[in-house]
């Protein structure tokens, strides 16, 4: 039997699996923006539903939901 040398292996399996990590780092940023997403657009649904009076006792005017809604992710 030989001895097989794995320190002059190509890179190339290392390259593929570090394309594979940053594939799934990006799916996974991806999917949890997805799901920051829906849950917020369920907020806006639910908040669009109350009526002007229910709003106001909660401090909201209903042209500012959405800004309520993303106020973490928006500039002022």
């Amino acid at each position: 039997m030989s001895a097989v040398e794995f320190a002059s292996a190509s890179p190339a399996p290392r390259r593929f699996r570090a394309r594979v990590a940053a594939f799934w780092a990006a799916f996974g940023r991806a999917f949890g923006a997805y799901l920051d997403r829906q849950s917020r657009y369920h907020i806006v649904q639910r908040l669009n539903a109350m009526s002007d009076q229910e709003l106001a006792a909660m401090g909201i005017s209903r042209d500012r939901i959405v800004y309520y809604v993303f106020r973490d992710r928006l500039m002022t």
